[in-house]
């Protein structure tokens, strides 16, 4: 799946924990996709963890944070393979409009 420019411009911090398996499903795929994004490990930053159960209600990683605004889920547990990037690239554009 080709990447849409729109994405590139973007400003994602992505919150994850070096044990998290979906966290690194998720950096590998936007290290491949040459997507840049900044990594924010809830278990070395100060008050990561808590802001991010705080703004979306969840304890789970990873969680992408788009333009310092809204909130998108770096996995998808309904899907066989626990990760959708077609989803996902729609999911970012569509939080980057808020």
């Amino acid at each position: 799946m080709a990447i849409p420019s729109e994405l590139h411009g973007l400003e994602l911090q992505v919150y994850s924990a070096t044990w998290c398996g979906d966290c690194r499903r998720l950096e590998r795929w936007l290290a491949d996709s040459q997507v840049a994004y900044t990594k924010v490990d809830i278990e070395h930053v100060d008050g990561a963890a808590e802001r991010l159960e705080r703004e979306t209600g969840k304890r789970a990683i990873p969680f992408i944070l788009v333009n310092g605004k809204r909130w998108v889920r770096g996995y998808h547990r309904e899907r066989p393979s626990q990760f959708d990037a077609q989803l996902l690239v729609k999911e970012i554009l569509e939080a980057s409009k808020g």
